[in-house]
């Protein structure tokens, strides 16, 4: 069945057609969310509560994104927002997502060959909810600054600051300790 016609039946309330689409996307969006929670039931709720509403508004979907899309966003949407509720600390990232997404910025996110993946990980939980955030969705979400200030509710000025202050605050953090002291 093509997308379209699976969304469409969707709209209609069709049980067997949102059985459908929700089979077809949760594994992925449970990814997503076990990138933002920390626990597996967490990651769980998450992700029910996104496919609730994405039910409840599938009239706002416009076709501009593929669904996916539009249902990562609400996911992570979620996500943040319980975060937030909760100011609970952000799950650790996994080497996998720890990649660089604009080829403009590669020069910017390189660190000592000595860093290891786990103290990247540590700096990163170190960062302030608004740095980290948008840290995140930069760089493992592959989000673009417009997107970010959409999902934030932030300026796109916003967002570059606070990445490029994110960025900054990382890399002091990460500067090698050598005696005791950082050089």
């Amino acid at each position: 069945m093509l997308q379209s016609n699976l969304i469409e039946q969707c709209k209609q309330n069709n049980r067997v057609a949102q059985m459908q689409l929700y089979k077809q996307y949760c594994d992925g969006m449970y990814v997503v969310a076990m990138r933002f929670m920390k626990d597996a039931m967490e990651a769980e709720d998450m992700v029910q509560e996104a496919f609730i509403k994405a039910f409840s508004r599938l009239d706002q979907f416009k076709a501009e994104v593929t669904f996916g899309a539009w249902l990562k966003r609400i996911v992570i949407n979620k996500c943040i927002d319980t975060l937030k509720s909760k100011k609970q600390h952000l799950q650790d990232l996994d080497e996998v997502h720890l990649k660089v997404v604009d080829s403009n910025y590669e020069n910017e996110w390189l660190v000592e060959d000595t860093i290891t993946v786990d103290e990247v990980k540590v700096a990163i939980q170190k960062l302030p909810d608004k740095y980290r955030y948008v840290v995140m969705l930069y760089l493992m979400e592959g989000y673009d600054h417009q997107e970010i200030s959409e999902i934030l509710n932030i300026s796109e000025i916003a967002s570059r600051t606070q990445l490029s202050r994110g960025k900054s605050k990382l890399k002091t953090l990460l500067i090698p300790i050598k005696n005791g002291t950082r050089s």
